[in-house]
């Protein structure tokens, strides 16, 4: 196969190589990790990748080398490249974020990524513990990294022995300054948001109340659908969430106990939903991750993933509007001070002893400020419209 150079400009100023797989995939589940990557391009000096073409053929090729011949190294070998690319410069760090393990394959547009790089490290955000034995053969793809890290926490040991490479579990979060409702906070004109999976009972209540002109209700009317371009998705899905009363958040995969198990993870829309400031109900984790990162007071209304009775709930928590404003500026003010993208990026560059950069203190700088905004007295989380759901 012809080898070809970068096909991306490469800034002679740029210390951080990022290869991302936002040309590869385009679903809604992306989007928020596309977020994190323009946040780090923010903030970082940063040269990023995209692979164009899929790695599908390639994925399949070596799985079957690998079942033949039960030869991970000689499987690596075999499998074709459709996009592989040379670098013309070296970078101090090396880092690319895969939602799931079979997204690898992508690592090896770049022929020359491990020579090329001082250091690398993985982000692997989704795996669950009755998927890892069978992901082995891909998990092995990333003995070449220094450090991998997780979007999950329950099996980062195992995922360390399979590799051989330390892992550190780094949470979900958020543009917490794109999903802060501060400082124009507008008007909560939409009673409850419910987006991802969700519980087939507790919509349809909900349902009925919304085609009972009780309330507005937002919520999905597709799955997983293809998004062109990921940043409008997002300032979408803010501007609708600093308009919203209270937001459904549910763990992961809270509708297939067949794929996670006992397993409780910490997903997105907890992160999306405090940002903006709603009230979130929901069938949240009881974990002590958690309870580690949502160490506030009411930061979720914990509720069964199917409740039946969701209008009375509302109603009950629609007569308590001092609780509603206190719930809805400490999640605000935490998810600045706490789980904004930064605090991330701050994390992984610290455990790989890389500096900091003045954007990003800048950038905590600012969501100081912002949280200082929202505890003024002045500013009311409760603007919203008359209660109809009572």
């Amino acid at each position: 196969m012809m080898l070809k150079k970068m096909n991306f400009n490469s800034d002679p100023s740029s210390r951080i190589l990022m290869l991302s797989q936002r040309k590869l995939k385009n679903s809604l589940s992306d989007c928020g990790l596309y977020e994190f990557e323009d946040v780090i391009c923010d903030l970082d000096a940063v040269d990023m990748f995209s692979p164009v073409d899929s790695y599908e053929y390639s994925k399949e090729i070596y799985k079957w080398v690998k079942r033949v011949t039960r030869s991970t190294q000689f499987a690596n070998f075999i499998r074709p490249d459709p996009n592989t690319v040379f670098l013309d410069r070296e970078y101090e760090l090396f880092y690319v974020i895969l939602r799931q393990p079979h997204d690898v394959f992508s690592i090896f547009s770049l022929k020359d990524w491990r020579k090329k790089s001082k250091k690398a490290v993985c982000h692997l955000i989704e795996i669950w513990n009755n998927d890892v034995e069978g992901y082995k053969p891909l998990l092995e793809l990333l003995k070449d990294f220094d450090h991998i890290f997780l979007g999950v926490a329950s099996n980062i040991e195992k995922i360390a022995q399979i590799t051989g490479r330390p892992c550190t579990y780094v949470p979900a979060s958020v543009d917490a300054i794109k999903f802060c409702p501060y400082p124009l906070s507008p008007n909560r004109s939409i009673d409850v948001t419910n987006i991802g999976r969700r519980s087939t009972i507790t919509h349809q209540a909900l349902v009925e109340l919304a085609q009972q002109k009780k309330i507005h209700y937002l919520y999905d009317t597709v799955s997983n659908a293809r998004v062109p371009k990921p940043h409008e998705h997002r300032s979408l899905l803010a501007n609708q969430l600093k308009r919203s009363r209270y937001f459904i958040a549910n763990r992961p995969m809270a509708n297939r106990p067949d794929i996670r198990g006992n397993q409780a993870e910490i997903g997105y829309r907890f992160f999306e939903g405090a940002a903006a400031g709603t009230v979130m109900i929901g069938d949240s984790p009881d974990t002590a991750m958690f309870n580690r990162y949502f160490d506030w007071e009411d930061a979720v209304i914990r509720i069964p993933f199917d409740a039946p009775n969701i209008a009375d709930i509302i109603a009950d928590l629609d007569a308590q509007p001092e609780r509603l404003a206190r719930i809805r500026r400490d999640n605000v003010v935490n998810s600045l001070l706490r789980h904004d993208w930064v605090y991330r990026w701050k994390q992984i560059l610290e455990i790989v002893n890389l500096p900091t950069t003045k954007s990003m203190f800048a950038r905590e700088v600012y969501l100081k400020d912002l949280a200082k905004m929202a505890q003024e007295p002045s500013f009311n989380c409760y603007s919203v419209n008359k209660t109809k759901s009572g």
